[in-house]
């Protein structure tokens, strides 16, 4: 079609590209003289109406997402343009190449030039994350260096709004196999943290010349979900490694990551013990850990729990002697959990499942509980065994309860009824995990419950928070966190 006009002003000049959304073409904007990009949707023929409907969603979607973002690492939109049937996106006309293009021609970048690459992707990310989207496919072809220097990201078409529907068919894959977090393959939503380890996997081609899982799609799916990545050699290594771990809550934050691969861009070592990133946590980051924890992979081949300073005592098999809930969470935790600078008292108590410990302010809140079962005169009591039957049972009990009424008048809750999303078991919390949240009925969800199993004890982490500005993968990913540090403080126990 080269040569055709748009909306009686934007020439067609050259193809530039196609792929399976459709062809990009070079056009000129003949009303503001300038150079445009055009993307057409091209449909194979006598596809399935339902899925032409989608993919014509999924293009109106991708200009509504990108045209709502200004940021220079994200590809600008000018116009949309629906004719001959089909929508045609004009965008900014970049000139340069992909990532994927540029390691292809001339192989493995330079740990710094490629910790650059990764530091503008992910401030631009970290902008789309802060709308509450998530891009859902970043790789190397959707990475674009442009010849004045510029790293853009491009290709938002599979993006996903907050509290926005999916747009795919049952079954049908979204994004591309290599370069998709294990908690997405696993059917979860993902969020921030996802398109984090998409970025590491992005990253580890970058500098290895190589994806980290290779073979066809269904290999590459299989090597996700079963085992860790390969470490990726040089100064990037164990920062790619944290950023491609299996949980999501062992990934480095995005000020964390990003202030590390400025520090590498810089040719400035990032040591373990040396790592002084703008944290929410200065003494011990969630970098700090993920770094130790990758690094004692590649050394010992198993994950140990490690200090700044160096290797604590391993976690007992068992806990028997009775600890201080409350200080599971110190008060810096706490207050980094809830949003707050000033210090929140502990509300300690005792329950019917077991000793328990939350703190609160209005509208938000976090608890944590020892569970025991009703056999047992108090958690310490339990033998690993019972603990894990413990666990299922409590599964059991969610996935049978999908409404309730809930409430917690510490913050101001009472009697409130709500709905209990999916039920899903995971790995990398304790010896073994589950988690769902409670929504309203707005749909809008407002509290994520976490249970794991330490040895003989099950522990149950809940957050809360009504707070407008928070969305839904916010209170699930905080509601993990605090899991996690939970987990964490059991190295000091004994």
């Amino acid at each position: 079609m080269s040569g055709g006009r748009l909306a009686g002003r934007y020439t067609l000049i050259r193809r530039l590209g196609s792929g399976g959304m459709g062809t990009v073409w070079h056009a000129r904007d003949e009303m503001l003289d300038r150079d445009v990009a055009v993307k057409e949707l091209t449909l194979p023929e006598g596809i399935d109406p339902a899925l032409r409907q989608e993919m014509l969603t999924r293009a109106v979607r991708e200009a509504q997402v990108t045209g709502g973002l200004r940021h220079p690492g994200i590809v600008a939109l000018h116009d949309v343009v629906v004719e001959h049937g089909r929508p045609w996106l004009v965008m900014e006309l970049l000139r340069g190449r992909t990532l994927g293009d540029a390691v292809r021609q001339h192989g493995p970048m330079a740990p710094e030039q490629a910790a650059r690459i990764g530091a503008d992707v992910l401030e631009a990310l970290a902008a789309a994350h802060a709308q509450g989207l998530q891009h859902r496919d970043v790789k190397p072809g959707n990475v674009f260096l442009t010849d004045s220097g510029r790293v853009v990201l491009t290709d938002f078409g599979i993006a996903r709004q907050e509290g926005q529907a999916t747009l795919t068919q049952a079954g049908t894959m979204i994004g591309s196999p290599g370069f998709i977090a294990p908690e997405r393959l696993e059917g979860h939503p993902g969020g921030p943290a996802s398109d984090l380890w998409s970025l590491g996997a992005t990253l580890f081609y970058a500098v290895e010349g190589r994806s980290a899982y290779e073979g066809g799609p269904a290999e590459r799916i299989r090597a996700t979900l079963s085992a860790p990545p390969p470490p990726a050699r040089g100064p990037l290594g164990p920062l790619i490694a944290a950023m491609m771990a299996r949980h999501p809550a062992a990934r480095p934050d995005a000020a964390t990551a990003i202030h590390a691969l400025r520090q590498l861009a810089a040719g400035q070592a990032v040591h373990v013990s040396e790592a002084t990133v703008p944290s929410r946590r200065p003494r011990r980051t969630k970098l700090v850990v993920a770094l130790v924890c990758a690094a004692a992979l590649l050394v010992a081949g198993s994950v140990t729990a490690l200090t700044l300073t160096g290797r604590t005592p391993a976690k007992p098999t068992a806990y028997t002697v009775p600890f201080d809930v409350c200080g599971l969470l110190t008060g810096e935790q706490t207050a980094q959990l809830l949003g707050t600078s000033r210090t929140v008292k502990p509300l300690p108590g005792n329950g019917e499942e077991g000793p328990l410990c939350g703190w609160a302010l209005p509208q938000i809140g976090v608890q944590v509980q020892v569970q025991k079962d009703s056999d047992a005169p108090h958690p310490w009591a339990m033998t690993a065994q019972r603990a894990r039957s413990l666990l299922i049972s409590q599964a059991r009990d969610a996935e049978r309860m999908e409404e309730t009424t809930w409430g917690w008048p510490e913050i101001g809750v009472k009697g409130v009824k709500a709905k209990r999303t999916p039920v899903r078991w995971f790995k990398g919390l304790g010896e073994e995990a589950f988690a769902f949240e409670l929504a309203g009925p707005d749909g809008r969800v407002h509290t994520a419950v976490v249970f794991f199993r330490a040895a003989n004890l099950v522990f149950r982490v809940d957050h809360t928070t009504l707070l407008e500005r928070a969305t839904d993968e916010t209170v699930k990913q905080t509601g993990l966190r605090a899991a996690t540090l939970v987990e964490e403080a059991l190295t000091r126990v004994r």
